[in-house]
């Protein structure tokens, strides 16, 4: 991995956890001290994650964290609903046995992490936090490989990571929720998609996202950094 691919895996992460918030300038001497890498690999993640809409650069004032909107979450989200369902119901009609597989060692393993860190102690550690969202990614990802289709899983990817901005701060430290289980709604999720139902498949994951959405709009409250 290059010192640029690192600076960009390193300083993406920081904005999607929240370490680096919404409108906090990005100095380069700064940055250059917290990872630890030279000034000419920061510039080249800065412009890498501008293109990802993750961070922004203001006329006289240089590089800042985007920042976020209640607009702009649902934008995301409603957009990811086309990209992703239209991918999910590609992958029904076109994946193999292989995907299948896939889409089963996915969820096992994402299964598996969310019970060990349940009974962990708050708040968890960034590698039990990383490897949880490594994992939540792979499973959603699995669903929608099999479409055979690159751009739709390259939009999937940019929308994937700016709605992670918004639920993955919010929903860290929340406390369990009592109405909503989400391990359930992953394995139906699953053994929809197994069945090859593609409307239901699309039904569920739509409301999975959505319903997201909604527990993040009561979590942040008003937002006023846009």
């Amino acid at each position: 991995m290059t010192l640029a691919e690192q600076a960009y895996q390193k300083v993406r992460w920081d904005i999607i956890s929240g370490a680096l918030p919404p409108n906090q300038p990005l100095r380069l001497e700064q940055l250059k001290q917290r990872y630890g890498v030279g000034f000419s690999p920061i510039r080249e993640a800065l412009n890498r994650l501008q293109s990802d809409r993750l961070v922004v650069n203001v006329a006289l004032k240089g590089f800042t964290v985007a920042p976020i909107s209640a607009a702009d979450m649902w934008d995301a989200i409603e957009s990811r609903c086309l990209i992703e369902c239209d991918a999910l119901r590609r992958s029904i009609e076109k994946g193999d046995d292989a995907w299948e597989a896939q889409v089963v060692a996915a969820y096992h393993a994402l299964m598996l992490k969310a019970k060990s860190v349940s009974r962990l102690p708050r708040p968890l550690s960034e590698a039990e936090l990383r490897a949880l969202e490594d994992r939540h990614y792979a499973f959603h990802r699995a669903l929608i490989i099999g479409c055979q289709s690159q751009w739709l899983l390259d939009f999937a990817d940019k929308l994937y990571v700016e709605t992670e901005r918004y639920r993955f701060p919010n929903l860290r430290d929340a406390a369990p929720l009592p109405d909503r289980d989400i391990g359930n709604e992953h394995q139906t999720l699953m053994t929809t998609v197994l069945a090859r139902d593609a409307d239901k498949a699309t039904e569920l994951l739509r409301a999975h996202y959505r319903s997201t959405g909604h527990i993040l709009t009561e979590l942040m409250g008003p937002l006023t950094t846009a």
